[in-house]
């Protein structure tokens, strides 16, 4: 039997400080935003769900798939789940020599875990750099130069680490398709040649403020291999920065929360911030999240603005002494007009992005929609912080089918009327079994039940006391109202396109069981958290706007050695250990794709593949190993090709330019770029096939 990896000693969840300062505003190191007491509150439970959704949601772990549910009831998936994967088919590939053994879609030798300063990808596997941070992708934009940037440069260059990551095929191009990434934020530090974090300068911040945000550009695959390189100067290429307008929509636009000085309409935002994971619509456009919009703020000093992690006094990056948007002493609503999720349309360079209320407003990691069977959209959400909240929207619009300029205009209105959610999960095995360890219950997994409560319907409340702009514009008191369970880090919450399962990356929650704090409960079973879990949802009835739901843990991470981890039941010493999951997304053999964020096992980051259903279920392996310094971001996941955004390579404790800590991707010499990455298999063949 293999010893225990070694765990590191570094800030918490294994990132460097310089990570959390510049990503975060050192959240870790914060007062815990959540105070609330957060017992069940069952008088407002009792007004808000209905007493047969109650006792459907208890029961469904138990109910025959006869009867119509997606239930969860074992540690296989169901054999008609199995038998409608297996009918998903694809053009076999031509005969060629034994591949390693795994299932279908994660046949592919495991890279081993490293402190490689490369992205290490399996044997027969290839790469190539896509688009790297500075690179020209509007008409005009210079070539980049680390030593002369300018503002109006960035503005025209692909921005600065990059996450979330959408392909979308181009009709008509042979060959083409359109990424769209998030940026989510800049390290001043590795950007600048003798940066001085108390004096930035003007310029400094303005490039800051262009390397923020979104960009769209058109990439071509070399017919041979897996390749993609970067169309500079296409038409529908486009970068939306910090000083960009978006438009605010939704039951809240227009609230006196909104209102500012410079927009008394309190529909018109200038810019989108640390824009996260995200998600793609079944109808062509992208959803971004803001996600730790808080750390921009200075001088909070509100209830709600702690709640949302404002601090009290400067900022890190000084962007207060440049705007004064920025100053919440000078304008107290600014905060209030990010945290959304925004949407874009990239198939129109003209087009306004929207921030959508309807969603609600907290640390949006991602939004990731499924559809109703009358073709409605349900976007299911995490808030990234610890003993924060689960969340789900249904739209009350059904999509319209194709692309006539109809149906694209009716399509860009459904994520504003519908109902937001939060989620109430309650464990079904003793709280006496709990104890803080990660020890499996009696029954053999952590599960339960839950219920959605609902939190407001177009302009009506539902929560008592909290108006409906309330409720959108401070989501996390409603939150705390009703009672929602507090998690472990809720990040990137995604549906199975095959099976409607959700499933739920909760990253870690060191803080879990600490004197003062929310103890260990079913459903985030470990006290001390540094690794994390995967939580998995299924839906009453297998219907997104259901009220209740069955779930239950999916893999809890860490070393396979460690008897608290967890990787559905398959086999321990046949997987890959694994460390604090972030980004997911599914391939089309059903497979649930992990990337990871601080792991806390002593090796680099990587992006992970798990079958989630057959014999093989929770079979885990690694795929890949970012450089040093770096998170696996992204991913996106195709037939023939994997891109992962590369973020914050070189981001260690006492890097800079003048002393970097990693050399990639251009080697000794260059200065360290966030960039995306292509990886594909040398023979041509599909991915793990």
């Amino acid at each position: 039997m293999r010893n225990l990896l070694p765990l590191i000693s570094s800030h918490s969840g294994g990132r460097s400080a310089l990570t959390c300062r510049f990503r975060c505003g050192d959240a870790c190191f914060q007062e815990i935003p959540n105070t609330s007491e957060n017992e069940y509150a069952g008088d407002i439970i009792a007004r808000a769900v209905s007493r047969r959704s109650m006792m459907r949601a208890a029961a469904v772990v138990t109910v025959a798939a006869a009867a119509g549910t997606a239930a969860l009831t074992g540690p296989n998936a169901p054999q008609a789940e199995a038998a409608a994967l297996a009918g998903h088919g694809h053009k076999p590939n031509p005969p060629h020599k034994p591949a390693p053994s795994g299932a279908r879609g994660l046949r592919f030798s495991p890279v081993a875990p490293n402190k490689n300063d490369k992205v290490t990808v399996p044997d027969g596997y290839g790469q190539n750099v896509v688009i790297r941070w500075g690179e020209p992708i509007l008409r005009g934009a210079p070539a980049f130069n680390p030593e002369k940037q300018t503002a109006k440069a960035q503005a025209g260059q692909f921005g600065y680490n990059n996450d979330f990551l959408s392909l979308l095929p181009l009709r008509g191009e042979r060959g083409r398709q359109v990424l769209v990434a998030n940026h989510e934020y800049t390290d001043e530090i590795l950007m600048f040649r003798g940066y001085d974090p108390a004096n930035p300068t003007r310029e400094q911040v303005e490039i800051a403020w262009a390397a923020h945000g979104l960009s769209v550009v058109v990439v071509q695959e070399e017919s041979r291999t897996g390749k993609l390189g970067a169309v500079s100067r296409h038409p529908l290429n486009r970068r939306l920065t910090a000083t960009s307008e978006f438009r605010v929509t939704g039951p809240a636009a227009g609230s006196d929360l909104l209102r500012t000085s410079a927009d008394r309409t309190g529909s018109r935002v200038l810019g989108t911030l640390n824009n996260c994971a995200g998600g793609t619509t079944p109808w062509g456009t992208t959803l971004h999240g803001e996600e730790n919009f808080n750390q921009y703020f200075a001088n909070g000093t509100t209830a709600e603005h702690k709640r949302y992690g404002i601090g009290t006094g400067a900022t890190e990056r000084k962007w207060e002494r440049f705007d004064r948007r920025f100053d919440l002493a000078k304008e107290p609503n600014e905060a209030n007009r990010f945290g959304w999720v925004v949407e874009l349309d990239p198939y129109d360079p003209d087009s306004t992005p929207r921030k959508r209320t309807a969603l609600g407003r907290f640390k949006h990691e991602a939004a990731e929609p499924r559809l109703t069977s009358d073709g409605r959209p349900v976007v299911y959400m995490g808030d990234d912080e610890r003993f924060d909240y689960l969340y789900k929207f249904v739209s009350s619009k059904r999509m319209k089918k194709g692309t006539s300029r109809a149906a694209r205009e009716h399509n860009l209105t459904l994520l504003d009327e519908g109902t937001l959610y939060v989620a109430k999960l309650t464990g079904d095995s003793p709280a006496s079994e709990i104890d803080g360890s990660g020890k499996l219950p009696d029954d053999g997994e952590f599960d339960g039940s839950g219920v959605w409560i609902p939190l407001a319907t177009g302009t009506t409340s539902h929560v008592p006391g909290m108006t409906a702009d309330e409720v959108y514009v401070y989501t996390r008191l409603a939150g705390d109202k009703v009672g929602a369970t507090k998690m472990d880090r809720p990040e990137d919450v995604e549906p199975s396109p095959r099976t409607g399962r959700v499933y739920v990356a909760l990253t870690n929650n060191t803080d879990r069981g600490k004197e003062g704090k929310a103890p260990a409960d079913e459903a985030n079973p470990r006290n001390l958290n540094k690794h994390g879990q995967i939580l998995e949802l299924a839906e009453n009835w297998d219907d997104p706007t259901s009220d209740g739901f069955a779930w239950r843990l999916f893999l809890v991470a860490g070393d396979p050695n460690d008897p608290s981890t967890y990787f559905a039941g398959f086999p321990k010493d046949r997987v890959s250990p694994i460390s604090c999951p972030d980004n997911v997304a599914f391939d089309d053999h059903g497979n649930l794709w992990i990337s990871t964020d601080g792991n806390q096992l002593g090796a680099h980051d990587g992006l992970f593949g798990v079958a989630t259903h057959g014999d093989r279920r929770g079979e885990l392996k690694q795929f890949l190993t970012v450089p040093a310094g770096a998170e696996t971001c992204g991913p996106v996941i195709q037939d023939r090709r994997v891109l992962v955004a590369v973020q914050h390579p070189g981001e260690v404790d006492g890097a800079s330019v003048e002393k970097p800590a990693s050399t990639w991707p251009d080697g000794p010499g260059k200065i360290v770029r966030p960039s995306v990455v292509a990886v594909w298999r040398k023979d041509g063949r599909d991915i793990g096939v």
